[in-house]
């Protein structure tokens, strides 16, 4: 963090780089306000990483808030026309079994069901539903059991949750928010019983220092009451835990609707190169800086699955996705029976306490009607005359289209990895490819299971705040496919090195940190066979060090 930063006499400080602390300093910034943003891991690093990736309308609302359903369908259409590059069509189906209490009847109820939310279709650009026969449904997905009777069809869209913060954050930045990765909150600069600004350290350097704001907002997710705590306040959740299984290949190409032993819906889906199998929702009362993954949590996504997807075991569970969700504090409820409603605290109102405001629960397919809620309050107590147009102008990547057969031939790349490369980074692909010219390195790949190039590599140490190679992988997926950055997290260690000016200690310590990273997700489904590879892979991350370090000498 420059020392410029602390002089500034900042209108708003965010706390928390998730999809709600940039998507508020994203329309923050675009209406004219001067916006930091302070984020102590890295952007989408906490519960926003950890969810399903899914920008879907709200179909468990219809039954009993119809107006939800219609505004999480109307953002979901907002969101397609802001970042249509990182955007794709899932089709789902919702199989009936016969063991279901009155299959006939519920396939019924099902299809009544799906025709109601056909309504909202056009607002999220989705196909109207499809019933489906049990042998339309055997000929569409084989791995179906033979239990079922038929299917509802229907349709929602994935998203690449890194790159969606990562570009509200860009967006932000382009309209002049200064955007802080690394850097913790350790304290509110009050004076009475007013938040005048923050302390912060950077957690990589130990810098600190102190910044003032008219505003502070505290988005912090799941860390969210730790932060009004700073206040004196307090704003209590009901922090959510939960797991998903990632499969290290798809297991189908549709999505599919389940249900677990005790009836919880619960998704098996294609999302990227790989497939999902989640979510687990159960209360925790842990260390949110160290989550952990059960067996037991394991076994009950695997045992849903099986029971719709028979031969789900014979795929390999490549890492499990643990998160927590800032839920709003309800008594009385199942975890499963809390909705994703969210809520913005305004503690001037509330507790007395000026220049202070949280914003708890919500869900990443509302992120951006949830900014501009944020933000409209924002404004209302600062003076702020500027309107929101988040859901208008598109987000960096999304400005054009890249004709990537035409750029690929153009700079000499293959095509495949052009066009991953434009998934990730829309029309700014191109100005990643022009550091190729006359670079040969750049052209490279680094990941190939993805593919990754040393260039996009470079382009997001130098332009999106990475610091850390599991910064990368969540800038580029570099090291989630296969094989969990075994081929890849050394070179990315020294290029990272090289662009931040590291020395050989420095990235020997990029390289601890991404396999101490890597681990939190692998060491929950590691064993016989799988646990010696991990052996293997590990040895190998030491050899390429050793043999980096000779080289160097």
């Amino acid at each position: 963090m420059a020392a410029d930063d602390q002089s500034v006499a900042y209108d708003v400080a965010v706390i928390g780089g998730g999809i709600n602390g940039t998507g508020i300093a994203r329309d923050c910034a675009m209406r004219g306000l001067k916006v930091v943003l302070f984020e102590k891991n890295d952007l989408s690093s906490g519960a926003t990483g950890a969810c399903t990736g899914m920008i879907h309308g709200g179909a468990r609302y219809l039954l009993n808030d119809i107006h939800t359903t219609y505004l999480s369908s109307l953002d979901s259409g907002y969101i397609q026309k802001i970042a249509p590059h990182l955007l794709f069509r899932i089709p789902f189906v919702t199989p009936v079994l016969k063991q279901d209490a009155a299959p006939n009847v519920y396939l019924e109820l099902l299809e009544t069901f799906f025709e109601a939310y056909d309504r909202f279709a056009p607002l999220k650009n989705s196909k109207p539903h499809t019933r489906l026969t049990k042998d339309e449904l055997k000929a569409i997905e084989p791995g179906i059991t033979d239990d079922a009777i038929g299917a509802i069809s229907f349709d929602e869209y994935g998203i690449d949750t890194f790159r969606l913060c990562v570009e509200n954050a860009l967006s932000a930045a382009e309209h002049g928010a200064g955007i802080h990765n690394h850097t913790e909150v350790v304290q509110l600069l009050m004076e009475g019983r007013e938040v005048r600004g923050v302390r912060v350290r950077d957690t990589l350097t130990g810098w600190a220092g102190d910044v003032h704001a008219k505003l502070v907002m505290n988005a912090a997710g799941p860390w969210l009451p730790g932060i009004a705590g700073l206040a004196g306040t307090n704003v209590r959740i009901r922090p959510g835990k939960g797991i998903h299984l990632i499969l290290d290949r798809r297991a189908s190409n549709i999505g599919i609707v389940i249900k677990a032993i005790d009836g919880r819906q619960v998704f098996m889906m294609p999302h990227d190169n790989t497939f999902i199998i989640g979510t687990t929702d159960d209360d925790y009362y842990g260390d949110l800086d160290s989550l952990r993954a059960t067996r037991d949590e394991i076994e009950y996504l695997l045992q849903a699955a099986e029971h719709y997807f028979p031969r789900i075991r014979e795929y390999r569970i490549m890492r499990v996705m643990i998160g927590v969700r800032p839920t709003l504090y309800a008594w009385g409820k199942n975890e499963d029976s809390l909705y994703r409603e969210h809520r913005v605290f305004d503690h001037e109102t509330e507790d007395g306490i000026k220049g202070f405001l949280t914003i708890a629960g919500g869900k990443l397919a509302s992120y951006r009607l949830m900014s501009e809620e944020a933000t409209d309050v924002i404004c209302s107590k600062l003076g702020c005359k500027g309107t929101c147009r988040t859901h208008t102008d598109p987000l960096p990547g999304g400005r054009s289209v890249p004709d990537i057969k035409k750029i690929a031939q153009q700079y000499s790349m293959d095509t495949y990895a052009v066009s991953r490369m434009a998934y990730r980074h829309g029309s700014m692909t191109e100005e990643i490819l022009k550091s190729t010219v006359g670079e040969a390195s750049n052209s490279a790949l680094v990941c190939e299971c993805e593919p990754v190039t040393e260039a996009e590599v470079r382009y997001a140490v130098r332009n999106e705040w990475a610091r850390t190679v599991p910064d990368l992988r969540r800038r580029t997926r570099l090291g989630t496919g296969p094989c969990q950055g075994r081929r890849c997290a050394v070179r990315a260690a020294y290029i990272l090195g090289e662009e931040l000016g590291l020395g050989s200690d420095g990235i020997k310590g990029l390289i601890e940190g991404f396999i101490k990273e890597r681990w939190k997700g692998n060491a929950p489904i590691l064993a016989d066979k799988q646990l010696a590879e991990a052996e293997l892979n590990l040895a190998t991350h030491i050899l390429s060090d050793s043999l980096n370090a000779i080289l160097e000498e």
